[in-house]
């Protein structure tokens, strides 16, 4: 048992032994930081933001809409397979729907 209190004493003796002038130099060194974390906040999010787009820089307006487009056409398409057993009327007036646009 006294090997393991000297071996927790050797380990924390760094930080046992802090004396009050270092523990308001740490506590001050850690407001100066956050003091400039909020300060310079919004710099810091646009470079977050500036990174982001240089790895995934955003799809163009054409993309974007040429993706909605799809996703409207294999909606629609799903909805025809689904309505043709059930109702086949309903499935020929979304095709014909379909062939319009």
């Amino acid at each position: 048992m006294s090997t393991v209190i000297s071996l927790v004493q050797t380990a924390f003796s760094p930080v046992l032994d802090l004396s009050l002038l270092n523990a308001v130099q740490i506590v001050l060194a850690a407001i100066v930081i956050a003091a400039l974390l909020v300060l310079f906040k919004p710099l810091l999010l646009g470079l977050g933001r500036a990174f982001v787009l240089l790895v995934k820089p955003r799809p163009s307006k054409e993309e974007r809409l040429a993706r909605r487009q799809m996703r409207d056409a294999m909606m629609l398409n799903r909805m025809v397979n689904a309505m043709d057993g059930a109702s086949p009327s309903h499935a020929a007036e979304l095709r014909a729907l379909a062939s319009r646009a």
